[in-house]
């Protein structure tokens, strides 16, 4: 890695965190020809707590960020979603949509950013590694970030970077946020996951398997707990399996969530191999920030994308999809707006970028937070599962639903049902 000299640590924008939001974010700057810093605090290749799976919405933006998707690449193709619950399992195919591609994709996650990140250094994005991001700077005048303190490399070199916008794509702790006065929204769900990985026999499976009954076992009496398990089929040879939780039920502070997934695992068929003897990396854990749990997305300077502006999909805990979604049209409003000849005409441009997220994510997110609290109800959940799970139909009506896999114009029946709710519901 290249330290930056003095007269290049100015830029149009400055992206701090290369996960999927900075990157996409970074790249569609730099494919538009803006000068784009993108700082990452970690060195790649790097690990972080995923399931690894990818939906046709998240293939969609890999395409169209030019990544080669085949095969040959490394990349495991998957056909659709495995439901298993209520004594049923039920196999359902990714949709065939105008709009999606009809497979998702399976990849592990240092890999997988790491590719983002060098993909817009490609298109031009210059990405310093090792470079922690700490305080902003403030024009004291106007209050607007205009940069960001970092230290750089092995020996911490302290170094200010300067730009008139920057975008938080630093996850869910985002200290940036934090520091420019945004914090979490209490009154927002929040979840968490916990994965591992095993060698198993399963690790060549067409479908992505989500188990809609967690159980916890180890009581006097078994519990539902709100949430779902996941088993993803790696392709070489090992399997991703993990859970992920709500935190709207009583359970969510109280349990060891680590200890949960090692119940479930025991209580899977021996020879899947989801055994301690089997298990080739430790149990990990992250927060999964939903449905707009910072806000607002845009003020004096800074945009956020990604976990940073609790983008995750409350429905199904999906995040890197809409990480990539937030970071394209963040990049939209971005260059936009660097076009105006006046700073008020660029600060118009900027204030749409929260109405543009609200416009496209607003009521579905409000509908996944009505969903959230209905499956928080352990009664609830065990009536939706096993009877929910016996009617095909309704399966592939929620799956749609659960996936935010429609096609806005033209689509069928299901698609307009889903498409009018999201559009009726509150965007908050």
């Amino acid at each position: 890695m290249t330290e930056p000299l003095l007269s290049d640590n100015s830029a149009d924008v400055i992206v701090v965190g290369a996960g999927p939001a900075g990157s996409t974010t970074a790249y569609h700057l730099a494919k538009a020809g803006l000068d784009v810093l993108l700082l990452e605090k970690t060195e790649f290749p790097r690990e972080k707590v995923c399931g690894d799976g990818l939906t046709p919405r998240a293939v969609k933006q890999l395409v169209a960020m030019g990544i080669d998707i085949s095969e040959e690449a490394g990349w495991l193709r998957n056909k659709g979603l495995r439901i298993v619950g209520g004594g049923v399992r039920l196999q359902l195919d990714w949709p065939d949509l105008a709009s999606f591609p009809d497979y998702g994709l399976v990849r592990k996650r240092d890999d997988f950013d790491e590719q983002l990140a060098r993909q817009a250094q490609k298109a031009g994005a210059r990405l310093y590694e090792r470079c922690n991001v700490g305080a902003p700077i403030i024009d004291e005048r106007t209050g607007r970030i205009t940069g960001v303190h970092a230290k750089l490399g092995e020996e911490k070199r302290e170094v200010a970077f300067h730009a008139p916008l920057v975008v938080a794509a630093d996850g869910n702790s985002t200290r940036l946020s934090l520091a420019m006065g945004l914090h979490r929204r209490e009154d927002r769900p929040m979840g968490v996951a916990v994965r591992t990985y095993f060698e198993s026999p399963r690790h060549d499976d067409d479908y992505l398997e989500s188990w809609l009954e967690l159980w916890d076992r180890r009581g006097p009496e078994d519990r539902l707990l709100p949430g779902y398990g996941w088993i993803f089929g790696m392709g070489d040879g090992t399997c991703n399996v993990g859970l992920g939780v709500l935190n709207t039920s009583d359970s969510f502070k109280e349990l060891d969530w680590r200890e949960v997934l090692k119940a479930w695992c025991a209580s899977m068929p021996e020879d899947w191999g989801y055994t301690p003897e089997h298990m080739t990396g430790p149990i990990r854990g992250a927060a999964l920030p939903m449905a707009f749990n910072r806000q607002p997305h845009y003020t004096k300077g800074l945009l956020l994308v990604g976990d940073a502006g609790g983008l995750v999909n409350p429905f199904n805990g999906e995040g890197i999809a809409y990480a990539m979604e937030s970071g394209q049209i963040a990049a939209d409003v971005i260059v936009q707006a660097h076009a105006r000849s006046t700073p008020s005409g660029r600060e118009l441009a900027l204030q749409r970028y929260p109405r543009v997220l609200k416009d496209t994510y607003g009521g579905y997110y409000a509908l996944g937070r009505a969903f959230v609290k209905l499956i928080g109800n352990p009664k609830v959940m065990k009536i939706a599962t096993q009877r929910g799970l016996t009617h095909p139909l309704l399966m592939k009506f929620t799956l749609k639903m659960l996936a935010n896999l429609t096609d806005p114009t033209g689509g069928d029946a299901m698609d307009r049902i889903i498409n009018g709710l999201s559009k009726v519901a509150p965007k908050a």
